[in-house]
Order: structure tokens, then sequence, then C-alpha cells
């Protein structure tokens, strides 16, 4: 076990699962990960495996057949598989933000339907609100939906869907204006839809349609999709929570606790990137010694180390503080923002001290290159998670004068 990024005060039960997938993705993702990559092949045996060892329903409740475990274990679960393969951390993180956002925010008769299945992996889950012509600015969504009787009429174009598909369930996000008139807020009317649909690509049903698989420098294994709606009818009862107009909060909570899990797959990459170096730099030789022996690559090591640690120790605490029913927006923005920049910094150094050899598809280190600058802009930019930062630190430091 690396004497890096380790977590104190785990249970005896937290210790025995990330052991557990820990040895998995030693035995059965890192082996044959780049491989698959290079091929952006989708890993359906690694995905089987996950859902032999009950990931896909870590933290959904007992009650609904899943392990009930917290953020924290999930956190670092989802920082070992990275550590792994980015690609799979990808594949379970978007699982669980749907789950996660039924548990929150699910009717019971929601709740009932989906998350026993959920928590077996039978339905696997993607979540969706960016649209082609938007990023960071949810305010400009431009998909609607449209009451019509006892069902809603979906149309618009949505962009960057992780597991678009491979998922069979799928969070939307949608402006809605029934029940919020002209000039209400944006963000106050805004829908969440789940919408069900066949695991596949073309018209997976009436009205719905997921294109080909968007072509991608880096994060490959993983299919990336559109998903376009047009005239796509879908019962009330589909409504997350059964109200509308609360979309955009729920969304958000969601990514909340997607930013925990972003910062832990940067973790899990930088410390990989972190083992790839300092292997290298021991059995790489130069002027008669090996490179580790020469003052400059151990600045590099000293930095990466550091940099893996304070990663580590940001993301661990945004879990905790989340665990605890607290809000932790600024923790899992600072947490986000922090191990994402950390990763790309770590991945290059580990880059550099392979030399030409880095260049090379042959090694590891130039998929982690091409696999980091995902992290800088998934769940939000460094540029989004600063103003979040800046303006929770104004609410708590704000100046009585």
């Amino acid at each position: 076990m690396s004497r890096l990024a380790q977590t104190h005060g785990l249970t005896d039960v937290q210790r025995e699962i990330l052991s557990t997938v820990r040895d998995f993705v030693d035995k059965e993702i890192i082996p044959v990960a780049t491989g698959l990559e290079h091929r952006d092949e989708y890993p359906q045996d690694i995905v089987d495996g996950l859902r032999e060892l009950g990931l896909f329903g870590l933290m959904i409740p007992e009650e609904y057949g899943g392990l009930g475990e917290s953020l924290l274990t999930y956190a670092l679960c989802v920082e070992e598989i990275a550590r792994g393969w980015m690609s799979v951390s990808g594949i379970i993180n978007t699982h669980f933000i749907v789950a996660y956002m039924l548990k929150q925010h699910g009717t019971q008769e929601q709740k009932d339907h989906f998350l026993p299945r959920m928590a077996a992996g039978d339905i696997r889950g993607a979540f969706s609100m960016s649209e082609p012509a938007l990023g960071s600015d949810v305010s400009a969504i431009s998909s609607k939906a449209v009451k019509d009787g006892e069902e809603y009429v979906l149309n618009g174009q949505k962009m960057w869907l992780t597991n678009g598909g491979t998922s069979s369930l799928v969070a939307v996000l949608v402006k809605s204006d029934e029940g919020h008139p002209e000039g209400t807020a944006p963000h106050k009317s805004m829908t969440t839809f789940l919408v069900e649909k066949e695991p596949g690509f073309g018209e997976v049903r009436p009205g719905l349609t997921i294109p080909g698989k968007i072509d991608k420098m880096g994060y490959k294994g993983v299919d990336t999709t559109e998903l376009i709606m047009d005239g796509l009818r879908i019962p009330a009862n589909r409504v997350l929570g059964g109200v509308t107009g609360r979309g955009f909060y729920q969304m958000m909570d969601g990514v909340e606790v997607g930013r925990v899990n972003v910062a832990a797959r940067g973790c899990g990459v930088a410390q990989r990137a972190f083992e790839l170096g300092v292997q290298y730099a021991q059995q790489r030789h130069t002027f008669g010694k090996q490179i580790a022996r020469h003052q400059a690559i151990q600045f590099k090591l000293a930095e990466m180390a550091t940099k893996v640690e304070a990663a580590h120790a940001m993301m661990v605490n945004a879990a905790r503080k989340k665990d605890s029913g607290e809000r932790n927006d600024l923790e899992a923005g600072m947490a986000k923002y922090l191990a994402s920049e950390y990763c790309k910094e770590v991945v290059e150094d580990a880059f550099r001290i392979h030399g030409g050899y880095g260049f090379s598809k042959e090694y590891e280190i130039e998929r982690l290159y091409r696999e980091a600058p995902m992290l800088l802009i998934g769940e939000g930019t460094a540029e989004i998670q600063k103003m979040i930062i800046g303006r929770r630190l104004l609410e708590e430091y704000r100046f009585q004068g």
C-alpha cells in the first residue's frame, strides 16, 4: 500500500471495501486499460466486475438493496478506480449522481421503482444539463417541456452525456413554463425529467435519439454523446420529485457531490502518475546513475507527492462535510479546483520524467497525459469553481462597516 493519500479514521468495513477495490484495480483494470483506451472500447468485463462487487449500489440505502455507504467511502473508491483508468470512474460516477438525486429528491414511487434496479446495476444512469450552445451557463438552457394532459412533450438538444449510449435512465434538465409565468427567474422554471430508454444508439424510444459517440482526445472507452428530443412524451409521474420548477436545485445538489467525485478522480490519476514517475526514475540511468539520484528529479518527485497529498486531503474534507449534513459547496469547489489543477501538473511532471518515452503510446503516462485535461472542465471549469469559492467566501467573511 502506498504511503501517500492515506485516510485516517476509517472503519473496518471501509478499509475492507477499499482493499477489495484496490485489488480489483491492480488485477483487472491496470493491465488492460491502455489497450482498451487505444481501441476506444467500452470496458464491459470491468463494468460487470464492478457490478458483482456491488459498487453500483454503494451509496444507495440498504432498504433498496444497496450498501448504504457514505460519500467518503464512495469518493475513496472512485479515487482507486481512477488510479486504474479514469473512464471507468466516469461510468460509475454518472450513475451515482442520478441515484443520489433520486434518493434525495425523488417521490417514494420513483425511489421504489428505480433504486433497487440501480443498486443491482440493472439500470444504468446518466444525467444531462449541457447543450450545444452553452457550457457553464445553465440558465441559458433552451430545451423545453410543454404540458399536454397527463404528459409533457420535450423538445431540444443536449450535449456531453457520459453513459449516453449505455444508460437506460437519463435525468434531463429542461425549461418548463407550466406554473411559472413569463419573467420568472430562469433557475425557477427548470424541471428534471426521468427519461427511461433502451441502451444503444439511434432512436432509443419514440422522440428520443442518441447519435453515435463523440470522438474525444482522451476519456475514451466510456460513451459520450448528444441527446436529441423531438416530440418526446414523458408521463407527469416522471418529473423528479413530482413538482416542476425544482430541477435547477436538484441538479446542483447532484453536481455538488459530483464535484467531490471529480476531485477524487483527479486524486486517483495524480497518484498513478506519481507511481509511474517514481518507478521510471529508478529504472532509467543517465550519467552513470539513476535519474532519481539527480537533484532536479528529486525536486519534481517531492512537488508531485506534496500535491497528491494536498489534493487528497481536500477531497476527503469535502466528502466528510457533505456526509455530516452540512453545506459543502465551498469545500467541494475548492477540492475540485485544486485536485484537477494538481492532477494536470503531476501528470505533466511524470511525463517530463519519462522524457521521449512519455510521448510513446507504449507507455501508460501517454494515456494519462490525454486524460487529465478533461478534469479541468468536467463538473464546472476552474473559472466556475473560483466564482463559487469567491461568492461563498464573501458570505462567510462579510465586512461589517
